[in-house]
Protein backbone atom coordinates (compact mmCIF):
# COMPACT_ATOMS: atom_id res chain seq x y z
CA UNK A 1 0.00 0.00 0.00
CA UNK A 2 1.10 3.54 -0.64
CA UNK A 3 0.73 6.18 2.05
CA UNK A 4 -0.73 9.31 0.47
CA UNK A 5 0.28 12.79 1.67
CA UNK A 6 -2.94 12.90 3.70
CA UNK A 7 -1.79 9.87 5.68
CA UNK A 8 -4.15 7.42 3.95
CA UNK A 9 -2.89 4.32 2.17
CA UNK A 10 -3.60 3.17 -1.35
CA UNK A 11 -4.14 -0.44 -2.29
CA UNK A 12 -0.80 -1.62 -3.70
CA UNK A 13 1.19 -4.31 -1.87
CA UNK A 14 4.07 -2.07 -0.81
CA UNK A 15 4.15 0.30 2.16
CA UNK A 16 5.50 3.55 0.75
CA UNK A 17 5.43 7.08 2.12
CA UNK A 18 5.09 9.86 -0.44
CA UNK A 19 6.69 13.03 0.92
CA UNK A 20 5.04 16.35 0.16
CA UNK A 21 7.34 18.64 2.16
CA UNK A 22 11.00 18.74 3.18
CA UNK A 23 9.95 18.42 6.81
CA UNK A 24 6.88 16.30 6.13
CA UNK A 25 4.93 15.78 9.39
CA UNK A 26 4.60 12.10 8.52
CA UNK A 27 8.34 11.67 9.19
CA UNK A 28 7.68 12.21 12.89
CA UNK A 29 5.58 9.04 13.02
CA UNK A 30 8.60 6.72 12.85
CA UNK A 31 10.99 5.62 15.57
CA UNK A 32 13.93 5.51 13.15
CA UNK A 33 14.55 6.78 9.64
CA UNK A 34 17.06 4.45 8.05
CA UNK A 35 19.28 5.36 5.13
CA UNK A 36 20.48 2.12 3.57
CA UNK A 37 22.74 3.78 1.01
CA UNK A 38 26.51 3.44 1.20
CA UNK A 39 28.45 5.45 3.82
CA UNK A 40 29.78 7.94 1.24
CA UNK A 41 26.27 8.62 -0.10
CA UNK A 42 25.01 9.17 3.44
CA UNK A 43 27.94 11.43 4.34
CA UNK A 44 27.24 13.71 1.38
CA UNK A 45 23.62 14.27 2.42
CA UNK A 46 20.68 12.49 4.01
CA UNK A 47 17.19 13.04 5.34
CA UNK A 48 17.13 14.92 8.66
CA UNK A 49 17.58 12.58 11.61
CA UNK A 50 18.34 9.52 9.48
CA UNK A 51 20.76 6.86 10.67
CA UNK A 52 22.98 4.97 8.24
CA UNK A 53 22.57 1.19 8.05
CA UNK A 54 24.08 0.46 4.64
CA UNK A 55 23.03 -2.74 2.93
CA UNK A 56 26.05 -2.35 0.63
CA UNK A 57 29.32 -0.71 1.60
CA UNK A 58 31.04 1.64 -0.84
CA UNK A 59 33.36 -1.14 -1.93
CA UNK A 60 30.54 -3.67 -2.27
CA UNK A 61 28.43 -1.25 -4.28
CA UNK A 62 31.32 -0.66 -6.68
CA UNK A 63 31.92 -4.40 -6.98
CA UNK A 64 28.27 -5.18 -7.76
CA UNK A 65 28.13 -2.35 -10.31
CA UNK A 66 31.24 -3.62 -12.05
CA UNK A 67 29.83 -7.13 -12.33
CA UNK A 68 26.55 -5.71 -13.65
CA UNK A 69 28.39 -3.95 -16.47
CA UNK A 70 31.15 -6.44 -17.22
CA UNK A 71 29.53 -9.82 -16.51
CA UNK A 72 25.70 -9.81 -16.33
CA UNK A 73 22.81 -8.26 -14.44
CA UNK A 74 21.89 -11.70 -13.07
CA UNK A 75 25.31 -12.29 -11.51
CA UNK A 76 25.27 -8.78 -10.08
CA UNK A 77 21.85 -9.29 -8.49
CA UNK A 78 22.87 -12.67 -7.07
CA UNK A 79 25.98 -11.22 -5.42
CA UNK A 80 24.06 -8.13 -4.34
CA UNK A 81 21.34 -10.24 -2.74
CA UNK A 82 23.89 -12.21 -0.73
CA UNK A 83 25.66 -9.05 0.44
CA UNK A 84 22.38 -7.29 1.35
CA UNK A 85 21.24 -10.30 3.36
CA UNK A 86 24.54 -10.50 5.24
CA UNK A 87 24.56 -6.79 6.01
CA UNK A 88 20.90 -6.82 7.02
CA UNK A 89 21.62 -9.64 9.48
CA UNK A 90 24.48 -7.60 10.95
CA UNK A 91 22.24 -4.57 11.43
CA UNK A 92 19.42 -6.60 12.99
CA UNK A 93 21.82 -8.25 15.44
CA UNK A 94 23.60 -4.94 16.09
CA UNK A 95 22.04 -1.45 15.90
CA UNK A 96 18.45 -2.78 15.80
CA UNK A 97 18.90 -5.48 18.45
CA UNK A 98 17.14 -3.51 21.18
CA UNK A 99 14.05 -2.55 19.12
CA UNK A 100 10.92 -4.25 20.40
CA UNK A 101 7.81 -5.37 18.52
CA UNK A 102 6.22 -1.91 18.57
CA UNK A 103 9.14 -0.30 16.72
CA UNK A 104 8.31 1.49 13.45
CA UNK A 105 10.95 2.19 10.83
CA UNK A 106 11.11 4.20 7.62
CA UNK A 107 13.66 3.02 5.06
CA UNK A 108 15.02 4.74 1.98
CA UNK A 109 17.78 4.37 -0.59
CA UNK A 110 18.67 6.44 -3.65
CA UNK A 111 15.44 5.98 -5.65
CA UNK A 112 13.34 3.77 -3.41
CA UNK A 113 14.34 0.69 -5.35
CA UNK A 114 16.10 -2.59 -4.66
CA UNK A 115 18.24 -1.65 -1.67
CA UNK A 116 15.42 -0.18 0.40
CA UNK A 117 12.92 -2.73 -0.91
CA UNK A 118 15.12 -5.67 0.12
CA UNK A 119 15.80 -4.34 3.61
CA UNK A 120 12.15 -3.40 4.13
CA UNK A 121 11.07 -6.92 3.19
CA UNK A 122 13.49 -8.50 5.65
CA UNK A 123 12.43 -6.21 8.50
CA UNK A 124 8.75 -6.74 7.74
CA UNK A 125 9.18 -10.51 7.87
CA UNK A 126 10.37 -10.15 11.47
CA UNK A 127 7.06 -8.51 12.29
CA UNK A 128 8.04 -4.85 12.42
CA UNK A 129 5.88 -2.22 10.75
CA UNK A 130 8.20 -0.74 8.17
CA UNK A 131 7.57 1.74 5.37
CA UNK A 132 9.92 3.03 2.70
CA UNK A 133 10.15 6.46 1.12
CA UNK A 134 8.55 6.53 -2.32
CA UNK A 135 11.25 7.69 -4.73
CA UNK A 136 13.91 7.49 -2.02
CA UNK A 137 16.45 10.19 -1.28
CA UNK A 138 16.05 11.50 -4.84
CA UNK A 139 12.42 12.45 -4.14
CA UNK A 140 13.36 14.29 -0.93
CA UNK A 141 16.21 16.05 -2.69
CA UNK A 142 13.79 17.28 -5.38
CA UNK A 143 11.70 18.91 -2.63
CA UNK A 144 14.84 20.57 -1.24
CA UNK A 145 15.87 21.95 -4.63
CA UNK A 146 12.39 23.28 -5.29
CA UNK A 147 12.34 25.01 -1.90
CA UNK A 148 15.74 26.71 -2.11
CA UNK A 149 15.87 27.45 -5.83
CA UNK A 150 12.34 28.05 -7.06
CA UNK A 151 10.16 29.25 -4.18
CA UNK A 152 10.26 32.76 -2.80
CA UNK A 153 11.13 33.10 0.88
CA UNK A 154 7.77 33.12 2.66
CA UNK A 155 8.66 35.72 5.30
CA UNK A 156 9.73 39.33 4.66
CA UNK A 157 13.55 39.29 4.72
CA UNK A 158 15.58 41.93 6.55
CA UNK A 159 19.38 42.05 6.24
CA UNK A 160 21.80 42.97 9.02
CA UNK A 161 24.73 44.63 7.27
CA UNK A 162 28.07 45.93 8.50
CA UNK A 163 31.79 45.68 7.83
CA UNK A 164 33.71 42.49 8.59
CA UNK A 165 34.16 41.99 12.32
CA UNK A 166 30.98 43.84 13.33
CA UNK A 167 29.69 40.81 15.30
CA UNK A 168 26.65 40.43 13.03
CA UNK A 169 26.39 36.68 13.59
CA UNK A 170 26.64 37.00 17.38
CA UNK A 171 24.07 39.80 17.47
CA UNK A 172 21.68 37.78 15.30
CA UNK A 173 22.05 34.91 17.75
CA UNK A 174 21.00 37.17 20.60
CA UNK A 175 18.06 38.47 18.58
CA UNK A 176 16.96 34.88 17.95
CA UNK A 177 17.04 34.31 21.71
CA UNK A 178 14.76 37.35 22.06
CA UNK A 179 12.20 35.77 19.75
CA UNK A 180 13.11 37.13 16.33
CA UNK A 181 13.07 34.80 13.35
CA UNK A 182 16.67 34.35 12.21
CA UNK A 183 18.34 32.21 9.57
CA UNK A 184 22.04 31.84 10.38
CA UNK A 185 23.48 31.13 6.94
CA UNK A 186 27.05 30.99 8.25
CA UNK A 187 25.99 28.50 10.90
CA UNK A 188 24.28 26.32 8.30
CA UNK A 189 27.42 26.53 6.13
CA UNK A 190 29.79 26.04 9.10
CA UNK A 191 31.91 28.98 7.98
CA UNK A 192 32.40 32.55 9.21
CA UNK A 193 32.33 34.03 5.74
CA UNK A 194 35.88 35.34 5.30
CA UNK A 195 39.26 33.97 4.23
CA UNK A 196 39.92 33.26 7.90
CA UNK A 197 36.43 31.92 8.49
CA UNK A 198 36.87 28.19 8.00
CA UNK A 199 36.51 25.68 10.83
CA UNK A 200 38.78 22.69 11.36
CA UNK A 201 35.96 20.21 10.73
CA UNK A 202 35.26 21.75 7.33
CA UNK A 203 31.98 22.60 5.63
CA UNK A 204 29.04 20.37 4.77
CA UNK A 205 28.45 19.41 1.16
CA UNK A 206 26.48 21.81 -1.02
CA UNK A 207 23.55 19.37 -0.91
CA UNK A 208 23.61 19.16 2.87
CA UNK A 209 23.81 22.96 3.17
CA UNK A 210 20.79 23.27 0.90
CA UNK A 211 18.89 20.67 2.92
CA UNK A 212 19.59 22.57 6.15
CA UNK A 213 18.47 25.81 4.54
CA UNK A 214 15.31 24.21 3.15
CA UNK A 215 14.35 23.02 6.64
CA UNK A 216 14.96 26.52 8.04
CA UNK A 217 12.88 28.12 5.30
CA UNK A 218 10.05 25.67 5.77
CA UNK A 219 9.85 26.43 9.48
CA UNK A 220 9.31 30.19 9.00
CA UNK A 221 6.18 32.00 10.11
CA UNK A 222 5.28 34.00 6.97
CA UNK A 223 3.55 36.66 9.07
CA UNK A 224 6.83 37.67 10.74
CA UNK A 225 10.08 39.04 9.26
CA UNK A 226 13.19 36.89 9.14
CA UNK A 227 16.63 38.34 9.79
CA UNK A 228 19.71 37.24 7.85
CA UNK A 229 23.27 38.46 7.70
CA UNK A 230 24.58 40.31 4.66
CA UNK A 231 26.53 37.74 2.65
CA UNK A 232 28.17 37.43 -0.71
CA UNK A 233 26.81 34.77 -3.03
CA UNK A 234 29.32 32.30 -1.58
CA UNK A 235 30.05 31.32 2.02
CA UNK A 236 33.40 29.62 1.96
CA UNK A 237 33.13 26.97 -0.75
CA UNK A 238 29.33 26.90 -0.74
CA UNK A 239 26.91 28.83 -2.94
CA UNK A 240 23.88 30.57 -1.47
CA UNK A 241 20.89 29.10 -3.38
CA UNK A 242 18.99 31.29 -5.81
CA UNK A 243 15.82 31.99 -3.81
CA UNK A 244 17.73 33.02 -0.70
CA UNK A 245 20.25 35.09 -2.65
CA UNK A 246 17.54 36.96 -4.54
CA UNK A 247 15.77 37.71 -1.26
CA UNK A 248 19.00 39.04 0.30
CA UNK A 249 19.66 41.31 -2.67
CA UNK A 250 16.14 42.77 -2.61
CA UNK A 251 15.74 43.10 1.17
CA UNK A 252 15.89 46.28 3.26
CA UNK A 253 19.11 46.61 5.25
CA UNK A 254 20.09 47.79 8.70
CA UNK A 255 23.81 48.57 8.91
CA UNK A 256 26.10 48.34 11.91
CA UNK A 257 28.69 51.12 12.07
CA UNK A 258 31.55 49.97 14.33
CA UNK A 259 35.04 51.55 14.56
CA UNK A 260 37.82 49.46 13.08
CA UNK A 261 39.67 49.25 16.41
CA UNK A 262 36.61 47.77 18.10
CA UNK A 263 36.11 45.31 15.27
CA UNK A 264 39.78 44.30 15.43
CA UNK A 265 39.54 43.65 19.17
CA UNK A 266 36.41 41.54 18.67
CA UNK A 267 37.95 39.60 15.78
CA UNK A 268 41.17 38.85 17.66
CA UNK A 269 39.16 37.61 20.64
CA UNK A 270 36.77 35.39 18.70
CA UNK A 271 39.07 33.79 16.11
CA UNK A 272 40.91 31.83 18.78
CA UNK A 273 41.33 28.83 16.47
CA UNK A 274 43.48 30.98 14.19
CA UNK A 275 45.63 32.05 17.16
CA UNK A 276 46.27 28.37 17.84
CA UNK A 277 47.48 27.78 14.26
CA UNK A 278 49.88 30.56 13.19
CA UNK A 279 51.00 28.57 10.15
CA UNK A 280 47.45 28.67 8.82
CA UNK A 281 47.39 32.46 9.26
CA UNK A 282 50.73 32.78 7.47
CA UNK A 283 49.40 30.77 4.51
CA UNK A 284 46.34 33.00 4.18
CA UNK A 285 48.43 36.17 4.39
CA UNK A 286 50.71 34.75 1.70
CA UNK A 287 47.67 34.18 -0.53
CA UNK A 288 46.82 37.89 -0.17
CA UNK A 289 50.31 39.06 -1.14
CA UNK A 290 49.48 39.48 -4.84
CA UNK A 291 46.69 41.93 -3.97
CA UNK A 292 48.69 44.31 -1.76
CA UNK A 293 51.97 46.26 -1.68
CA UNK A 294 54.97 44.34 -0.39
CA UNK A 295 55.45 46.62 2.63
CA UNK A 296 51.86 46.05 3.75
CA UNK A 297 52.20 42.30 3.50
CA UNK A 298 55.48 42.51 5.39
CA UNK A 299 53.74 44.41 8.18
CA UNK A 300 51.12 41.70 8.40
CA UNK A 301 53.81 39.01 8.52
CA UNK A 302 55.58 40.93 11.27
CA UNK A 303 52.35 41.00 13.27
CA UNK A 304 51.96 37.23 12.81
CA UNK A 305 55.54 36.62 13.95
CA UNK A 306 54.95 38.77 17.03
CA UNK A 307 51.59 37.09 17.68
CA UNK A 308 50.04 40.56 17.56
CA UNK A 309 46.63 39.29 16.57
CA UNK A 310 44.81 42.50 17.29
CA UNK A 311 47.26 44.50 15.20
CA UNK A 312 47.03 41.98 12.38
CA UNK A 313 43.23 42.04 12.52
CA UNK A 314 43.15 45.84 12.38
CA UNK A 315 45.51 45.94 9.39
CA UNK A 316 43.55 43.31 7.47
CA UNK A 317 40.20 44.93 8.23
CA UNK A 318 41.32 48.44 7.31
CA UNK A 319 43.35 47.65 4.20
CA UNK A 320 41.83 44.45 2.80
CA UNK A 321 38.29 43.79 3.99
CA UNK A 322 36.83 47.30 4.39
CA UNK A 323 37.59 48.53 0.85
CA UNK A 324 36.13 45.38 -0.65
CA UNK A 325 33.10 45.44 1.62
CA UNK A 326 32.44 49.06 0.68
CA UNK A 327 32.26 48.14 -3.00
CA UNK A 328 29.86 45.32 -2.17
CA UNK A 329 27.68 47.50 0.06
CA UNK A 330 27.38 50.31 -2.48
CA UNK A 331 25.57 47.90 -4.80
CA UNK A 332 22.74 47.73 -2.27
CA UNK A 333 22.85 51.32 -0.99
CA UNK A 334 19.24 51.93 -2.02
CA UNK A 335 18.09 49.22 0.37
CA UNK A 336 19.78 50.71 3.44
CA UNK A 337 17.03 51.85 5.82
CA UNK A 338 18.99 52.66 8.95
CA UNK A 339 22.36 52.68 10.71
CA UNK A 340 23.15 51.56 14.26
CA UNK A 341 26.36 53.08 15.62
CA UNK A 342 28.14 50.85 18.15
CA UNK A 343 31.18 52.29 19.93
CA UNK A 344 32.50 48.87 20.89
CA UNK A 345 31.49 45.21 20.94
CA UNK A 346 32.31 44.33 24.53
CA UNK A 347 28.64 44.11 25.57
CA UNK A 348 26.83 42.21 22.83
CA UNK A 349 23.57 42.04 24.76
CA UNK A 350 23.49 45.82 24.85
CA UNK A 351 24.39 45.95 21.15
CA UNK A 352 21.58 43.50 20.36
CA UNK A 353 19.17 45.74 22.27
CA UNK A 354 20.18 48.73 20.15
CA UNK A 355 19.72 46.73 16.98
CA UNK A 356 16.36 45.43 18.17
CA UNK A 357 15.14 48.96 18.84
CA UNK A 358 16.16 50.01 15.32
CA UNK A 359 14.48 46.96 13.80
CA UNK A 360 11.29 47.69 15.68
CA UNK A 361 11.15 51.08 13.99
CA UNK A 362 11.53 49.48 10.57
CA UNK A 363 9.07 46.61 10.94
CA UNK A 364 5.53 47.66 9.89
Amino acid sequence: MTRCPSGRRSTSTDLALTLSRVADPALAGFDDIIDVRSPSEYAEDHLPGAINLPVLSDEERTRVGTIYKQVSPFDARKLGGALVAANAARHIAGPLADRDGSWRGLVYCWRGGQRSGSFTTILSQIGWRVDRVEGGYKAWRALVVDRVQNRAVASPVMVLDGNTGSAKTAILGRLAARGWQVIDLEGLANHRGSLFGGHAEGQPSQKMFEGRLALALESLDPARPVLVEAESSRIGDLTVPKAMWQAICAAPRLRLDVPVAARAAYTAATYDDMVDDPARVEAIVAALSRLHPAERVEAWNTAVAARDWRGLAEGLLRDHYDPRYLKHRLRYAAGEKGVVALDDLRDLDRAAGQVEAALARLVP
